[in-house]
C-alpha cells in the first residue's frame, strides 16, 4: 500500500515570513525527489510574488524543480471557488451553482459562517492530500501555507467550527474526514518565529492552543536570526564599556580612513546596538528551547529572497519531512 502523503501546515505571527518558510519547505522536499504541492490560503498571491510566476489561479500549476529532480506545484485556494468545486461534487449544482455566484449567494454563504468557508479552504487541501493517480498519492508531500499563529487552532479545527452549522449530511462528513486527515501522524503543524517577544509568545501559546487540541505539532523555525558580527574580545569590550572613541579613530586612520571622532563615536554605538540585539535574541532561543518542539534556525538573508535564497534555505529545512 502506498505511503500516505504528508501534510505540512505552516503558520506564524505576521511579519515572520511564514510564506517563505513554506516554500522553502516545499523546495527542500522537491530537493528529495518528491512531488509536492504548495498550497495558500490567504488570497495574497505571496507564493507566486515568491517564485516570480504570474498570480496563481484555481488550478495546480508546476512552478519549480528541486534539486533532486522534485517538483513543486501551486495552488492559489479561492473559497468561492472551492465552494462552487464542493457543489458540483456533493449536490452536482453545476450551471445552477455558477447562477447562484451571479447572485453574490456564494460570497453571502462564505462570509456569514466562517466554519463553512475554512472547511472549503482545508477541504480541498484535504482532496488533493488524497487523490491517487495510477494506484499512488498525486503529491508526496502537501504544504499549506496556513493562516497566521493566533487563527490557526480555529482554522484547523474544522469540527467545532461548524458543529453549531451542520450535524449531519456532506458538510459534516467532510468537516469529520478533514479532522481525522489533520490529527493523522503525517500531518505536522510548524510554527515559524523571529526571536522577538511577541511572535516568541504567540508561538508558546500557540504549541499549547494546538495541542489541547490533539493537533500534532512539528518544528519551530526560528526565522531572521541575526548573525553576530563581532568578535568574542570586541563583544566583552562592548560591553565592559572600555571601548574608547579615541582608540577607534587611531584604528580608522591606520587603515587608510579620516581620523574622525564623530564617526568612532557612531561606530560604537552601532556596535552596542548590536550587541543588545543579540542578547534580546539569546533571551528568546533560551524560552523557546524549553518549548518541547525540535528548533531550526533559518539566517537573516541580507540580499532578500529570490529563487537562490529559498534554494539557501531549503538547505537548512531537511529535517522536516
Amino acid at each position: 500500500m502506498a505511503q500516505s502523503t504528508q501534510l505540512h501546515v505552516v503558520t506564524g505571527k505576521g511579519g515572520t515570513g511564514k510564506t517563505t518558510v513554506a516554500a522553502a519547505l516545499a523546495m527542500s522536499l522537491a530537493g528529495q525527489g518528491k512531488k509536492v504541492l504548495l498550497c495558500e490560503v490567504e488570497g495574497r498571491q505571496g507564493i507566486a510574488q515568491l517564485f516570480d510566476v504570474p498570480p496563481l489561479p484555481y488550478e495546480e500549476r508546476k512552478i519549480a524543480v528541486g534539486l533532486g529532480g522534485g517538483e513543486v506545484y501551486a495552488l492559489a485556494i479561492d473559497p468561492e471557488a472551492a465552494l462552487l468545486e464542493y457543489l458540483a461534487m456533493y449536490y452536482r449544482l453545476g450551471r445552477a451553482g455558477k447562477a447562484l455566484d451571479k447572485f453574490g449567494i456564494i460570497d453571502f454563504a462564505t462570509t456569514i459562517a466562517p466554519g463553512v468557508r475554512d472547511v472549503l479552504l482545508t477541504g480541498k487541501v484535504y482532496e488533493a492530500a488524497r487523490r491517487r493517480t495510477g494506484g499512488r498519492f498525486t503529491y508526496d508531500a502537501v504544504i499549506m501555507d496556513a493562516p497566521p499563529t493566533g487563527r490557526i487552532t480555529r482554522f484547523l479545527n474544522v469540527n467545532s467550527e461548524v458543529a453549531g452549522l451542520a450535524k449531519v449530511g456532506p458538510i459534516r462528513r467532510q468537516a469529520d474526514s478533514i479532522m481525522e486527515m489533520m490529527r493523522a501522524p503525517e500531518t505536522r503543524v510548524h510554527l515559524v518565529t523571529v526571536l522577538e517577544e511577541m511572535p516568541v509568545q504567540e508561538t508558546i501559546d500557540g504549541i499549547a492552543e494546538l495541542t489541547s487540541e490533539r493537533l500534532p505539532v512539528g518544528h519551530v523555525i526560528l526565522n531572521l536570526v541575526r548573525p553576530s558580527v563581532l568578535s568574542g574580545v570586541s563583544q566583552k569590550a562592548l560591553a565592559a564599556g572600555s571601548v574608547r572613541p579615541a582608540e577607534v579613530a587611531s584604528v580608522l586612520a591606520a587603515i587608510g580612513l579620516e581620523r574622525d571622532v564623530t564617526v568612532a563615536e557612531a561606530l560604537i554605538a552601532e556596535g552596542e546596538a548590536h550587541l543588545e540585539r543579540q542578547r534580546l535574541q539569546d533571551a528568546q532561543r533560551e524560552i523557546l528551547d524549553d518549548c518541547g518542539r525540535p528548533l531550526v534556525e533559518l539566517p537573516l538573508l541580507s540580499d532578500g529572497i529570490d529563487l537562490g535564497a529559498l534554494f539557501e534555505l531549503a538547505e537548512q529545512l531537511g529535517d522536516l519531512r
